[in-house]
């Protein structure tokens, strides 16, 4: 089968057999035993009944098995959805439901914790457990196997027929109402992003590129994929510390590093040897400050510097030549080959250099919409009908309508200009503020409350949440913090609780007034950093 995800693997495979496709905690994994892994773990799938397309969760932190889980997906024929391992509980079980997982992967620590709420998922099946020693938990009615029990079931079974249109992965990412969405990526997508993504960095399979990103995390998965597909060596890595990242550079003698600005600007902070092995560095899921951005330039000065843009839905969108670093302060570049960048007015026309417009994708890299939501998927992904050379065309053609505001110069360089929603943005996670919310609102004596981000210096945004105190000593804000803090992953968690006597503000249809209550907290990270402390 050609044209599908896991064919990336397959050919490196055929090319440099022996050539290391992974290395974690010290061990290299070559392209031939990873590749044989994964057929060996696409076959376990399909002989416990993964249809084709079917979703298989991966709920792991970044190590091999996390690879070869998603990439048997892939060759079986299913739909891979890799849960971000900072989620709780309850957040991993609204994935495993909304998307109807039939097969879960993860460890025996992580099932511990996941026990009570597996049986409440009607459609899963099956859980394939990593390190497991002794007695596995009982889950209700679901299956429990060992990695290895699921790598060893025969005999083999045909994958499924897919072509590159199909569901490859779901990745789910906050939007600025509600629950996460699942944005759906075919094997296109997928092909198209790492084609072009390795095309720009010039990727080649010297390259050691370092995974300190998510794998639910487009922009992790990207690491992932790209060398992937010139048959480069990843370096898996789950920090706890910055000093960690730079000694990993150096013993492992990386070449690529990407992340994101709260990571740069303690990476910016550290010190480093005269002299690395970095070929480059990229930015994406925010704006790089440009005092970050000039340390940066002085610890790595052979390093070229990508600063890039993206949106999930799309992958990724535009970069920033090295080269005009100092000529385009501030600028996110052009579009990345293969993709074409509109900007479009309230008018419904294409701007005007200077003009500021919404962003507008289009090409291979749009994904296929939000999983079992058409409402959300009929908002974002629209049709595109401004183009004179397509007017002729029976169908529309379908395009991604970011919901950014972006001005272009006169020579098409692009600049970020800010969000028309009311998403945070926490060291490059995309926060939904309901989520935050819908869990804050459960605390019994709480009645009207609004969380919204606001400026912070390390981390883009933080969370403030301001509450409506019921009566003066019902309840304090540390037993809010205590109660959010065994509800929400570290990233969701707000900086700063602040309780109010009176009603919260509201605009002229009655709701709250989240623009006002961002204002009065503008300023409050900036002025606390070297102050009180952070709330």
């Amino acid at each position: 089968m050609t044209g599908l995800l896991h064919q990336l693997l397959v050919d490196s495979a055929r090319h440099s057999p022996q050539a290391p496709a992974l290395r974690y905690l010290g061990q290299d994994t070559d392209y031939a035993s990873l590749s044989a892994q994964v057929s060996a773990l696409a076959n376990g799938y399909l002989r416990l009944q993964a249809g084709r397309c079917e979703r298989i969760a991966i709920y792991l932190e970044k190590r091999p098995e996390a690879v070869v889980a998603m990439f048997a997906a892939s060759a079986c024929g299913a739909t891979f959805v890799p849960v971000n391992p900072l989620l709780k509980a309850e957040q991993v079980s609204y994935i495993l439901l909304d998307c109807h997982v039939k097969i879960l992967v993860t460890s025996a620590t992580r099932l511990q914790a996941l026990k009570d709420i597996l049986p409440l998922c009607p459609e899963l099946h099956t859980v394939i457990v990593l390190d497991a020693s002794g007695l596995l938990p009982s889950c209700g009615a679901i299956a429990v196997m060992t990695w290895a029990q699921a790598m060893a079931l025969s005999p083999v079974i045909t994958a499924h027929r897919c072509i590159d249109t199909d569901m490859a992965a779901i990745l789910y990412t906050s939007g600025s109402t509600g629950q996460p969405k699942g944005v759906v990526l075919s094997h296109r997508n997928l092909l198209a992003g790492a084609a072009s993504v390795a095309g720009y960095l010039e990727n080649t399979a010297s390259d050691r590129i370092l995974a300190v990103l998510p794998f639910s995390f487009d922009y992790g998965l990207s690491q992932l994929t790209t060398a992937l597909r010139v048959g480069a060596c990843i370096v898996l890595m789950n920090y706890l510390m910055p000093q960690d990242i730079v000694r990993a550079v150096a013993e492992e003698k990386i070449t690529g590093l990407a992340a994101v600005p709260p990571l740069w600007i303690m990476l910016a902070q550290q010190k480093w040897p005269s002299a690395t092995s970095l070929r480059y560095l990229t930015n994406s899921g925010g704006v790089m400050p440009g005092s970050t951005l000039d340390a940066l330039r002085v610890h790595f000065p052979a390093a070229k510097i990508f600063l890039m843009y993206g949106l999930t839905e799309a992958f990724r969108s535009s970069y920033l030549d090295p080269a005009e670093l100092d000529r385009r302060p501030g600028s996110i570049g052009k579009a990345i080959p293969g993709a074409e960048l509109l900007l479009i007015n309230k008018d419904g026309r294409q701007c005007a250099p200077g003009e500021e417009g919404e962003l507008v994708h289009r090409g291979a890299l749009v994904a296929l919409g939000y999983w079992n939501d058409r409402q959300k998927t009929s908002e974002r992904f629209r049709p595109l009908a401004v183009l004179p050379h397509t007017l002729g065309l029976p169908l529309t053609e379908i395009a991604v309508w970011s919901g950014d505001t972006v001005r272009q110069d006169e020579e098409g360089f692009l600049y970020f200009v800010g969000r028309d929603d009311d998403m945070i943005k926490v060291s490059g996670y995309r926060i939904s503020p309901t989520e935050v919310e819908q869990v804050a609102d459960h605390f019994s004596e709480v009645t009207e409350l609004v969380a919204v981000g606001v400026a912070h210096p390390v981390t883009g945004q933080a969370i403030v949440l301001v509450v409506r105190q019921n009566s003066a000593e019902s309840f304090t804000s540390e037993a809010i913090r205590r109660y959010c803090q065994a509800r929400l992953p570290a990233y969701m968690m707000p900086s700063h609780i602040e309780l109010v006597p009176e009603d919260l503000p509201r605009n002229a249809n009655g709701k709250i007034d989240r623009q006002l209550v961002k204002a009065r907290f503008s300023s409050f990270f900036i002025t606390t950093e070297t102050g009180r402390g952070l709330g």
